[in-house]
């Protein structure tokens, strides 16, 4: 069975390039995984791959859910699956893209045995002074009660809650977990792209631009419902405001160019922490297609 390739950086980065070029390579399939160009309707706001893209290798998971929908990493999981099956059973080569970091982690870890926040339990510890929440952690899980930041109040009620949810001390829980997570990283195989802070910002102007020009706003306007999903895509706020006379058109493009390039360091923070992806560097003299040409001979 061929075992999926995961491209995975910041926005603007060029993902869907390196994705294409290498299902060219190995007779792959593509795979979306980003959270929001799964909805049909904002493939512009969505930046999701132009029509001559999706035409260069078989895509999935592109454009298939209503604005309406509401979707998460659970859900996502529950899509893709079937579908990496689907390709290697084939006999090709899966190939997810994208840079959505919770929803490529369900993907390929699946979801964290840490319980969810109750809050009714939340209710009741955040009644309670920091001596007791500690003295009853430290009580249940001396080792996570060390490890957990006393002076951080929010930190010190979670652990007692994971604790208390689930019937076991935080620390065995945490400690499975990357015992799991190291077993199954053995059998992963991916990239992340980086780029130096300034290009990248560069690029990220560029695609704002694009953007903004080719029609988010219409996209945003034409809307009839969109989930609560939906609504935190960035560019829906800003284009809403412009949309309502609040702020200009030029001041829209800007607002959305510097929550992109939030966004963007979020993403690279969150790929840097997964090690076993590979690291290739980015510049604007990069060919897509010889990078292409390595990693496949390396993944072959």
């Amino acid at each position: 069975m061929i075992q999926p390739i995961y491209i995975c950086g910041p926005t603007a980065s060029g993902k869907s390039s390196l994705a294409i070029a290498l299902a060219q390579q190995l007779d792959g399939e593509v795979i979306n995984g980003d959270a929001y160009q799964v909805y049909r309707g904002i493939e512009t706001l969505s930046a999701a791959p132009s029509k001559e893209e999706l035409a260069q290798a078989p895509h999935h998971l592109f454009s298939v859910l209503e604005t309406s929908e509401e979707f998460d990493a659970q859900r996502y999981r529950q899509l893709a699956l079937p579908v990496i099956s689907g390709i290697q059973s084939r006999g090709k080569t899966p190939i997810i893209v994208g840079g959505s970091g919770m929803y490529l982690k369900f993907l390929t870890h699946g979801p964290s045995p840490v319980p969810a926040s109750d809050p009714n339990l939340r209710a009741q510890l955040e009644l309670r002074d920091d001596a007791s929440l500690i003295e009853e952690l430290t009580h249940i899980d001396p080792e996570g009660a060390a490890a957990t930041n006393r002076q951080n109040r929010r930190y010190i009620i979670r652990a007692l809650e994971i604790c208390l949810l689930s019937g076991e001390k935080m620390s065995d829980i945490k400690t499975d977990w990357q015992n799991t997570s190291s077993e199954i990283e053995k059998n992963l195989r991916g990239a992340i792209i980086q780029w130096e802070a300034e290009p990248l910002r560069k690029r990220i102007s560029l695609r704002t631009k694009v953007m903004i020009d080719q029609g988010a706003v219409e996209e945003v306007r034409d809307s009839i419902n969109f989930s609560a999903t939906c609504e935190k895509a960035i560019g829906v706020a800003q284009i809403r405001a412009y949309l309502a006379g609040e702020i200009d058109l030029a001041r829209c493009e800007e607002k959305i160019f510097f929550a992109t390039c939030q966004y963007a360091k979020r993403q690279r923070t969150w790929f840097s922490k997964e090690s076993w992806l590979s690291q290739v560097p980015y510049r604007s003299s990069t060919n897509t297609a010889d990078v292409a040409n390595t990693l496949s001979k390396i993944w072959r």
